[in-house]
């Protein structure tokens, strides 16, 4: 299904730098990759990207990704060029320490690392030392403050890191912004293959790829109001519970290469979730499952509370050590969120009601 194209596509989308607030470099390469794809393109003011197949019909269904990724922001600049940060999203501190960065000045990136004091030196209270936002630093090499200004740094440059996607074992995708690049590769992957198959679907279908979600949910929210949608189909990642230290009594069970994972929650749309189950049954799609209390966390979320309600689900993909610079995802995994959402919306019909039952 995914091919050689898609595959040269998937690597630009996945190594390039597109934090929150900072999507921009990454949804021209999405918009440029769909565009064959789709009979019209659009970008609202806060950068989400979408492409619209069959336009002005009375009936709207999204599928929907989330673009943006989590970074820092330069938070504060000390006298001798050390850079103090703050979260832009749910960055993981502790995995901060000798890590690789690029800080994205007015000058174009600069390179830097996260440092951290030699093991040599952690004797005593020292050994207990441990990272927390108040103590991680960043090192550019600089030996003052004016140093750093000079670089085109300054209180609010973004930070991200510049880990690239590779495979590992011919099995598993592994990189930094799998969450959740990849599901906005998927839905592209979606409107390829429709247009590649000449899919009449009868309603119009919007291929959305939001910004903001981390720190949020903030484009979805901003989209949905805009699109109007009666039927939201919308992928994200979920947690691998098979990997060490994970409870699945607390997490759930999940498992790489499993299969898309459905979830039950309040947002939710049951009717529209046994579609896709019943959709992934006939199509012999294996699903994993999971439940969430209260809300999906996700963009899920966003779209089924706007405009009055809209019959929305979430379609989630297996993920290793989210929020890291190493999460890993099964290729066939992405194969099948692909053909769910796919198929899927081949079985929703123009005007279909979700109504629970007549009154």
């Amino acid at each position: 299904m995914i091919t050689k194209a898609s595959e040269t596509f998937l690597h630009q989308y996945l190594n390039n730098a597109s934090p929150t607030g900072f999507e921009a470099a990454g949804q021209k390469l999405w918009l440029e990759y769909i565009r064959p794809f789709v009979d019209e393109v659009g970008l609202d003011t806060y950068g989400t990207a979408y492409g619209v197949i069959n336009p002005g019909q009375d009936y709207r269904v999204v599928i929907e990704g989330h673009a943006d990724e989590i970074s820092w922001f330069v938070h504060y600049i000390s006298d001798n060029g050390f850079i103090s940060v703050i979260r832009n999203g749910g960055s993981d501190h502790q995995i901060a320490p000798s890590k690789r960065v690029l800080i994205h000045g007015d000058k174009g990136p600069v390179r830097g690392v996260f440092g951290w004091p030699a093991i040599h030196t952690r004797r005593g209270e020292e050994s207990k030392l441990v990272p927390q936002i108040e103590n991680i630093f960043i090192d550019v090499g600089a030996n003052t403050k004016d140093e750093v200004l000079a670089m085109g740094i300054h209180v609010g440059s973004v930070i991200t890191y510049p880990d690239e996607l590779e495979v590992i074992n011919d099995r598993y995708y592994c990189g930094r912004a799998l969450d959740n690049r990849m599901g906005g590769f998927c839905i592209a992957e979606v409107a390829r293959l429709i247009r590649e198959n000449n899919i009449d679907l009868g309603y119009t279908l919007y291929i959305v790829n939001s910004v903001q979600e981390e720190v949020g949910l903030r484009g979805a929210e901003m989209i949905a109001q805009r699109i109007k949608p009666h039927v939201a189909i919308v992928t994200d990642v979920t947690h691998d519970t098979g990997t060490p230290l994970l409870s699945k009594k607390k997490e759930g069970d999940i498992k790489a290469g499993g299969g898309p994972s459905v979830t039950y929650a309040p947002a939710v749309h049951n009717k529209l979730l046994k579609m896709i189950i019943d959709t992934a049954a006939a199509k012999e799609i294996t699903i994993q499952r999971e439940a969430s209390s209260r809300a999906t966390g996700t963009d899920t979320d966003a779209f089924a509370y706007s405009n009055g309600g809209v019959a929305s689900a979430l379609i989630s993909l297996p993920l290793r050590y989210m929020h890291t610079t190493v999460e890993m995802a099964h290729k066939d995994d992405v194969e099948n969120v692909i053909k769910l959402i796919y198929e899927t919306l081949q079985v929703i019909e123009p005007g279909m009601s979700f109504k629970y039952f007549d009154v």
